[in-house]
């Protein structure tokens, strides 16, 4: 299957598992915004440390303003596979499409970590 048009770079498993790794760290010892409206709210102004973005969002639009938005913002981003996994990984029942983590808590240099990887891979 196709990637959608708003991932605009291949994420290595290890790195979308580490990134997940993260969300669940940082939910327990930080701050994470769940959903795209409060991601967005985040990157808007500048408080998210690292954004997570499902790739099986449907409709796309739902998430297509991201990518663009962080990188205005210089906010590091990384693409999961499934929104139901990213939404366990929130501590959510439901699947999300896009989580931002706000305060990482225990899990600080795991964040700085993906987003030095990410900035090689958007290169």
């Amino acid at each position: 299957m196709a990637k959608p048009s708003y991932v605009k770079f291949e994420v290595p498993q290890e790195l979308a598992e580490k990134a997940l790794e993260a969300v669940e760290i940082a939910r327990d010892t930080g701050r994470i915004r769940k959903g795209t409206n409060e991601t967005t709210k985040a990157v808007e102004r500048g408080q998210a440390k690292l954004v997570i973005i499902a790739e099986d969002v449907d409709p796309e639009e739902i998430v297509a303003h991201l990518p663009p938005l962080c990188e205005e913002k210089e906010i590091p981003y990384v693409y999961v596979p499934s929104k139901k996994e990213l939404g366990a990984a929130a501590g959510l029942e439901v699947p999300a499409a896009s989580v931002a983590i706000i305060e990482p808590g225990k899990a600080r240099e795991l964040v700085e970590d993906i987003a030095m990887k990410v900035k090689e891979l958007m290169k």
